[in-house]
């Protein structure tokens, strides 16, 4: 159930990681996170439920954290409310899922899901300062970071989770994802750089949502 989730999350982004570049409405782009938030928010709720381990409540549990964030982008694109709040919440999404990625390290030793955590800890740190702290010339650095990890750390690793694969992928197979994501976004940081670019307004952000 979590893997299909995955699966959806990449959908999530992917659509969220257009709207930061302005490709998508925002009120249609809320509807589909609605959807999104609200299965990622009855999947941990499933899960927990039926857990049979603490460390099982404690990893299906980091799934509410994206699930929120999505249910949050939808209600903003529709409502029409500033996303400043949203923002804020990135941060704190940001370090809780730093703190899990470094709990499967540690506790679980699960490099790879790890690193995946790590990456959509720096996702919401982004959000973070484009939503929160107005740093508006990074939206398009957002757009592009959402729309790539939109597939290396949910769409695909989703996938390989349904075809029971992912325990075939080795930690140097992410890390070579993670810097193919960092050459991809040299242009896009380099062209926000620029000193003579006006910033422009935000639209509103994507969320990652994580599922085991």
């Amino acid at each position: 159930m979590a893997d299909v989730g995955l699966m959806f999350v990449g959908a999530v982004l992917f659509i969220n990681g257009l709207l930061f570049l302005g490709r998508i409405d925002a009120r249609g782009a809320g509807v589909f996170n609605l959807f999104v938030g609200a299965l990622q928010v009855a999947v941990p709720f499933f899960l927990i439920a039926t857990a049979t381990s603490a460390n099982a409540i404690l990893l299906d549990a980091g799934i509410f954290l994206f699930g929120f964030t999505y249910l949050y982008v939808g209600i903003i694109n529709l409502a029409g409310i500033s996303a400043v709040g949203l923002g804020w919440y990135s941060a704190w999404v940001a370090l809780l899922a730093a703190t899990i990625g470094i709990t499967e390290f540690t506790r679980f030793h699960a490099t790879t899901t790890g690193l995946l955590w790590l990456q959509w800890s720096a996702l919401w740190a982004l959000f973070w300062v484009v939503l929160a702290l107005g740093r508006e010339r990074l939206t398009g650095v957002a757009g592009w970071m959402t729309l790539i990890l939109s597939f290396t750390t949910c769409t695909v690793p989703g996938y390989l989770l349904l075809l029971g694969s992912w325990g075939q992928v080795r930690p140097w197979m992410v890390f070579a994802s993670i810097a193919v994501t960092a050459a991809a976004l040299v242009v896009p940081v380099l062209h926000a750089l620029r000193p003579e670019e006006q910033e422009d307004t935000a639209p509103l952000p994507a969320g990652v949502a994580v599922t085991r």
